[in-house]
């Protein structure tokens, strides 16, 4: 199986699609939904996992009911774009727990940063306690999310 996903059979992409759905199903149960023996639908599975298609298993976890109730979008631009300048600031960014998801981005600014935060005093502690004592950011702007209308943790097929 080689990346691209026209090399996946129907039976990988029906394995993929209820893996998503509940990643703590057993073998058997997924064998028998996507139609294969309980020896083949493990095979495969471990096959998709060692491909690299299958990254992981993850428990996710309500934000909220861990005392973060807000989202906040920032977008940074930085005073410099070398490399090395780039990869410091997404390795210092990445160590953050309070960063949900970063990303290198085109456009006005440099990052996109998905944060999670307990009120505007979380988010001020936030902003003076981590991320602006990473040097080298020269702008900011921040929306706090309202309400979120779609959270996939992950392409679905």
């Amino acid at each position: 199986m080689n990346d691209s996903n026209s090399s996946l059979t129907r039976q990988d992409l029906a394995i993929v699609r209820a893996l998503q759905h509940n990643a703590r199903i057993k073998n058997a149960e997924l064998a028998e939904r996507v139609g294969m023996s309980t020896t083949a639908c493990w095979n495969r599975t471990r096959q998709l996992e060692e491909t690299g298609l299958i990254r992981g298993y993850v428990a996710l976890i309500d934000q909220e009911k861990l005392g973060l109730s807000d989202t906040v979008l920032i977008e940074v631009t930085l005073d410099r774009h070398e490399d090395e300048v780039l990869a410091r600031f997404g390795e210092e960014l990445a160590a953050l727990p309070e960063v949900l998801e970063a990303y290198l981005i085109s456009g006005e600014y440099d990052y996109l940063i998905k944060v999670a935060v307990q009120g505007t005093a979380g988010y001020e502690r936030f902003l003076r306690e981590k991320l602006y004592r990473i040097s080298g950011i020269r702008h900011s702007r921040s929306m706090f999310a309202l309400r979120c209308i779609k959270d996939m943790p992950s392409v679905t097929v």
